[in-house]
């Protein structure tokens, strides 16, 4: 089934568990696959997979490598895996995310899937896979992006695509206020992201610069930013609404709803649920876990964050108690002290 079809003549279609980009010309397609990877002029498809099995993740792979894998998930989609290059995901095609931006003769088009509330990461978070160790790539919390460029962009242009299509995701989660699974910041991205760009190297609109200061930067970032939002809303309901919440705020510092009931199973939880959701609340926890980011990135210091902190959460009628201002667990500190706070507002 053709879900969006291509000025230029290709079609980007679903079948099965696939999302499936037929080109109709000659086009030049930057990708981050193991298949068929890099800038390649002789690509024929590109795919995006679901890889779930009757909703199972983590199947096994269909070959002993992951490369030779995807081959024959192409060739399964009736593509020739010589000249096809594609993503796997856990995420369902269903929940796919298609925006498009034009300006004068030039449109970019974003197709994606996406979840991060398994797989959600700060670049830089440590990690615990090594590739000489051998093993798989875990696809479980996955954003894929397939960008269709229709313009000629040379390879160098393409490789800087990559880069604003890539700010335009972290800028996405962070207004999002995503959180990493891996620490305690905010998610750039998740751990098994892919990206595909294909651009149209039979048109005669030459573009050469594709970073923020060009229209085309500005397109792949409006489109891509309103695409990734989309699909992770489509596919794990992550929004604004969803996200305000005192617990959607803090729980990257590992005090959660789940966390919150288990240690204290005598608090009135319907009572627990409206004050979470109070907006006086949630704006001075967004504000108070703030501090918090700047004081772990050495913007302010211990001192000043709890200060800080104490004053914005007496307008909320939730008073801090005292704690070591010079040790180095700070942050921890804090929100064990927030956590008490809540504790004497739910049971007044």
């Amino acid at each position: 089934m053709v879900i969006h079809a291509f000025q230029n003549g290709d079609t980007l279609e679903q079948q099965d568990r696939a999302l499936i980009a037929r080109f109709h010309g000659e086009r030049r397609v930057l990708s981050t696959s193991v298949l068929n990877g890099g800038c390649r002029d002789n690509l024929q498809a590109v795919f995006n997979h679901d890889c779930k099995d009757n909703g199972v993740k983590n199947t096994p792979l269909k070959a002993p490598t992951y490369e030779a894998h995807l081959a024959l998930v192409a060739e399964e989609f009736g593509l020739d895996a010589r000249f096809a290059t594609g993503l796997s995901t856990a995420a369902d095609m269903d929940n796919v995310a298609v925006v498009s931006e034009t300006y004068d003769d030039l449109t970019v088009t974003a197709a994606v899937t996406g979840g991060i509330d398994v797989n959600g990461g700060r670049v830089g978070d440590p990690a615990d896979w090594h590739e000489g160790a051998g093993g798989c790539i875990p696809v479980s919390g996955t954003i894929n992006i397939l960008l269709f460029i229709d313009a000629n962009l040379p390879e160098g242009t393409l490789a800087r695509a990559l880069v604003t299509c890539t700010e335009a995701k972290t800028a996405a989660l962070q207004e999002l206020l995503a959180p990493s699974r891996y620490s305690t910041g905010i998610a750039t991205g998740s751990g098994t992201d892919g990206t595909v760009i294909v651009s149209n190297a039979a048109s005669s609109l030459v573009l050469t610069f594709a970073g923020k200061h060009s229209k085309l930067g500005e397109l792949i970032g409006r489109c891509v930013m309103s695409a990734v939002k989309k699909a992770l809303f489509l596919q794990t309901g992550l929004c604004p609404a969803q996200q305000f919440d005192v617990f959607a705020r803090t729980e990257r510092f590992g005090l959660t709803r789940l966390r919150f009931l288990e240690k204290h199973p005598a608090v009135d939880v319907l009572r627990l649920d409206a004050l979470s959701k109070s907006s006086e609340l949630v704006v001075m926890t967004s504000l108070f876990v703030h501090l918090l980011d700047q004081l772990q990135w050495g913007l302010i210091s211990p001192a000043d964050a709890q200060s800080g902190a104490k004053k914005l959460l007496e307008v909320a009628g939730i008073s801090l108690a005292a704690t070591d201002r010079g040790a180095n667990d700070m942050v921890q500190q804090l929100i064990t002290a927030f956590e008490a706070a809540l504790v004497t507002m739910v049971e007044k």
